[in-house]
């Protein structure tokens, strides 16, 4: 008996993997940032800095807010530094204090009731005066991500930020007063993001313009369209019409694409007369599909100006033995692009009417392409590890997820290494103090107003004066009123405010800490009156 008289046994399929406790536990937000990024949270540690300043709450409110809304999608490790005790004024803003709490340590009585919220979180509380602490070697070794309460000595506040610096670790300042808040971002030197989470249609790289030889050979076996039945016709990928009509075009305009505007549209004009109007199974919208794409599909490979500027960094360029994986990858890949002229290929595609088996087979050639892409990538960067003498291996996961969002990486720069606006206030920077007029006369609808307000007496000996702001009556009536507000207040949070504070701050410190999507890039200010934020480079 032969194989083929065999009757085929049944195969009982694989059972589906059911979802692990974890995932089920954290499933909202893997959707968000998948598990590489639920990976980076998890490892991450997170330092709160309260000031000793005995006036108000600090802002301490709303940077247990910032860490209720870390600790709950699961940070690793957070610590509090505080060494204030437990008031009556703290049990009526703070939600993670009972009436127990009160002239118990501060710090101590918050940790314990955020850690009640995620057993998986790991707390901590240090409730010595930063001046008996801080100084110490290392004794910032363990955070990867420190979130100040101001007001806070400027002497502090100038180490911590330092610190910060060296070892390219991010710092949020947190300021909440009254109905005003405001959060500012102190960036290291040089910030990349890889997966910045762009528009999904930005993604879609389709080279139709530099087609690869099996991409060639699928539009060979089209042949002669006229010869397709009417079922065939009518369910060829519009990608595969794009490229036998582009094909046609070059050999009727010297070799050359459809650029221009009006060249584009005679294009696409040509791509509609190929459609069947008498087809006996209606309209053909796969031409449908090919005239729509033609605008925003017929160019050169996408290389988004994120990607541009980092493959024009020496630091993509001048690589050393320390080099972090990312400029590692960043220089293999400017290798790949001053090669080819085009950048890895994403091997994604979009939706389009075609039948099963075209689909996939179409999906089979992009897919194989981008994984060529990769390898040939990976080959790269192994002989930079080789070259580099490089004691880590970098994985292959991370060179494949560098490739497909190469186009939209973003490296956000902090070159001057410039401190946080409010440490620069307080030590009465000169180019600081000169940009606050020009900010002020931009600011259409007054936002500013409460960064000068949160900030107009941070420095006793020179307190910011409205009228070297602005020569608008009108203007200096407002930020007066706005400094008014803040000083009634005397430094005092309302809890309300203070969590829709520490929600915005939690939000950009997930991005910090994943490194995905793009965070604020200066100083968010919030106006609780008029329930507005703006966002302004100081």
């Amino acid at each position: 008996m032969t194989d083929a008289e065999i009757a085929p046994r049944e195969v009982t399929p694989p059972p589906l993997q059911a979802p692990t406790a974890k995932e089920k536990k954290y499933d909202r937000q893997l959707r968000l940032w998948a598990a590489s990024g639920q990976r980076a949270l998890e490892e991450s540690h997170v330092l709160l800095v309260v000031g000793d300043e005995p006036q108000g709450s600090n802002s301490s409110v709303a940077g247990v807010e910032a860490l209720k809304n870390l600790i709950l999608p699961s940070i690793g490790n957070f610590t509090i530094a505080d060494s204030a005790k437990v008031t009556d004024a703290d049990l009526g803003v703070n939600f993670f204090l009972e009436t127990d709490s009160l002239h118990k340590s501060r710090a101590e009585e918050t940790k314990h009731l955020l850690s009640e919220l995620n057993p998986d979180v790991t707390g901590h509380a240090i409730t010595a005066p930063l001046a008996e602490w801080l100084p110490v070697e290392g004794s910032l070794t363990p955070y990867n991500l420190v979130l100040i309460c101001a007001p806070i000595q400027p002497e502090i506040l100038q180490r911590i930020s330092s610190y910060a610096t060296e070892r390219s670790i991010p710092i949020i300042s947190i300021q909440s007063a009254g109905f005003y808040g405001s959060f500012s971002i102190q960036l290291p030197h040089e910030f990349p993001i890889v997966d910045t989470h762009p528009d999904p249609e930005s993604t879609q790289d389709l080279h139709l313009l530099a087609p690869w030889s099996e991409l060639e050979s699928a539009i060979d076996s089209l042949g002669d369209l006229s010869a397709l039945s009417d079922h065939d016709h009518g369910h060829i990928p519009y990608i595969l019409l794009l490229l036998y009509y582009l094909r046609e075009w070059k050999s009727s305009h010297n070799g050359s694409y459809p650029s221009t505007f009006k060249e584009k549209t005679e294009f696409r004009e040509l791509v509609r007369s190929g459609a069947r109007t008498n087809s006996p199974e209606g309209g053909e919208e796969n031409y449908d599909e090919a005239c729509a794409a033609v605008l925003k599909s017929i160019g050169p490979p996408p290389v988004g100006s994120g990607c541009k500027e980092m493959m024009s960094m020496p630091t993509c360029t001048d690589l050393k033995t320390e080099s972090a994986n990312f400029w590692v990858i960043a220089h293999a890949i400017k290798t790949f692009y001053d090669a080819h002229g085009v950048l890895p290929l994403p091997g994604s595609l979009p939706d389009m009417k075609a039948t099963s088996s075209e689909y996939i087979r179409l999906q089979g050639l992009y897919k194989a392409k981008a994984r060529a892409d990769v390898a040939e990538v990976a080959k790269t960067v192994r002989q930079l590890e080789g070259s580099l003498s490089r004691s880590t291996r970098i994985e292959d996961s991370e060179i494949e997820a560098f490739c497909k969002n190469a186009s939209h990486v973003r490296v956000l720069t902090n070159p001057n290494n410039e401190r946080v606006p409010s440490l620069r206030l307080a030590t009465s920077d000169a180019k600081t103090l000169a940009r606050l007029p020009s900010l002020v006369e931009n600011d259409w609808e007054g936002m500013f107003a409460v960064f000068v307000a949160l900030n107009a007496n941070i420095n006793p000996e020179n307190p910011i004066d409205v009228t070297t702001l602005s020569s608008d009556a009108e203007t200096q009536e407002n930020y007066t009123n706005a400094i008014t507000e803040v000083e009634r207040v005397s430094g005092g949070e309302l809890h309300n405010i203070s969590s829709v504070l520490g929600g915005m701050v939690a939000q950009e410190a997930i991005k910090l800490l994943t490194r995905q999507y793009v965070p604020v890039d200066g100083t968010c200010v919030f106006d609780g009156i008029r329930s507005k934020t703006g966002v302004f480079k100081i």
